[in-house]
């Protein structure tokens, strides 16, 4: 059993491990079915897989990937718009290392890079600073991609870049906020869970109060959930307890990262920047306030408006199903596409490039990537 192999202490992590199947056990004759689980972190659909906690709940609780991981829910159109922006003359597009390799209607940014375009890969907002200073006769655009976790440190890499008056650097946002997805998903009718795993690298900016509404408003419980194997049986396990309990709170289960009202610095830095607007989701259309745009003070590093870029028209990959699989209808192996022709060698969508993707996932700790030794 994966998941104990990975405990410090096996003979405790049976315990723990009986403990959780016994309260799974409850809930679920209570019910009289599964109990549905969502996790919405692509680092935490990592963890259960890697960890065999799907193969250890079978038949007790079905769990389901949720839109937690940022590559994947990245609009077609934001896509195509970056593949735009890489082929501009003296432009160099900095990118983290998941982005390069999704597919577009056409071609990727390592599709790009191989006919010539300038693609860098980084590892920080702040790489893509220093580029900047150091390649003044380029053009560095840094692709902002990614939930309140990361929003912060691109809000604070572009205040140094105008405390330096940079004039070559510039951000093209993607970054989007969790909770008023979360409320789109619940009020779109496709979303049928009886608890949510929420998002602890999230949390720790916005707070667990920031989901005081999914129990309030659609009386459903959560908790906010650390990354270890005890820290995920541990929250399975109290989120197991409120549904047997009836109980529709939001608990926070990961205290010594997580304040309940969040990091108002990082939140203070995000304010200063962005302000919030609609933006599109790759498999949930547009979301109400879900996007984070520059404020005025800030729009000289908005590259979007510094290269006029136009509208697009995407196309998402034939028979790719990853906007289901971020609502958690569907499975990667209710895909079937899934490991025959989308591999990660051969990604036809999203899901299958990110290393938080569902289908990555799948595929290394639960599919052929196994076998495979991948």
């Amino acid at each position: 059993m994966k998941v104990l192999n990975k405990l410090n202490d096996p003979e405790l992590g049976k315990k723990i491990v009986g403990r959780v199947k016994e309260v799974a056990c409850r809930a679920a004759e209570k019910l009289g079915r599964q109990v549905v689980l969502m996790e919405v972190c692509g680092t935490h659909t990592t963890s259960i897989s890697r960890m065999g906690l799907r193969s250890l709940m079978a038949g007790l609780v079905d769990l389901r990937s949720g839109p937690g991981c940022p590559v994947c829910v990245t609009d077609a159109e934001d896509i195509e718009r970056m593949l735009l922006l890489s082929r501009i003359p003296g432009v160099e597009v900095a990118t983290f290392g998941d982005m390069v390799r999704v597919p577009g209607k056409n071609n990727s940014l390592e599709g790009e890079r191989a006919r010539g375009s300038s693609v860098k890969i980084i590892y920080s907002p702040q790489d893509a600073l220093i580029l900047a200073r150091e390649t003044p006769d380029l053009e560095i655009v840094f692709l902002g991609i990614g939930f309140e976790t990361t929003a912060p440190l691109t809000a604070l890499t572009v205040k140094n870049a105008q405390a330096l008056k940079l004039k070559n650097f510039s951000v093209y946002s993607a970054h989007k906020l969790v909770p008023p997805v979360m409320r789109t998903l619940l009020n779109s009718g496709n979303c049928h869970v009886d608890g949510f795993i929420l998002p602890g690298h999230v949390s720790a900016v916005t707070g667990s109060r920031a989901f005081n509404f999914i129990g309030e408003d659609f009386g459903i419980p959560g908790i906010v959930s650390g990354f270890t194997p005890m820290d995920m049986l541990d929250s399975i396990y109290h989120l197991l307890t409120l549904i047997l309990q009836g109980e529709h709170r939001i608990k926070n289960g990961y205290r010594w990262v997580v304040r309940d009202e969040g990091n108002k610095k990082a939140q203070k830095t995000m304010a200063e920047c962005f302000h919030a607007g609609d933006a599109y989701w790759r498999g949930l259309g547009l979301v109400p306030e879900s996007g984070l745009y520059w404020r005025d003070t800030y729009t000289s590093y908005d590259a979007a408006q510094k290269f006029d870029l136009k509208k697009v028209l995407p196309a998402n990959p034939a028979g790719c199903r990853c906007g289901e699989l971020l609502q958690g209808i569907i499975t990667p192996w209710d895909c079937a596409l899934f490991d025959e022709q989308c591999t990660p060698a051969h990604p036809v969508g999203p899901c299958m490039v990110s290393s938080e993707g569902a289908c990555f996932a799948y595929y290394r700790y639960e599919g052929s990537g196994v076998r495979n030794g991948l």
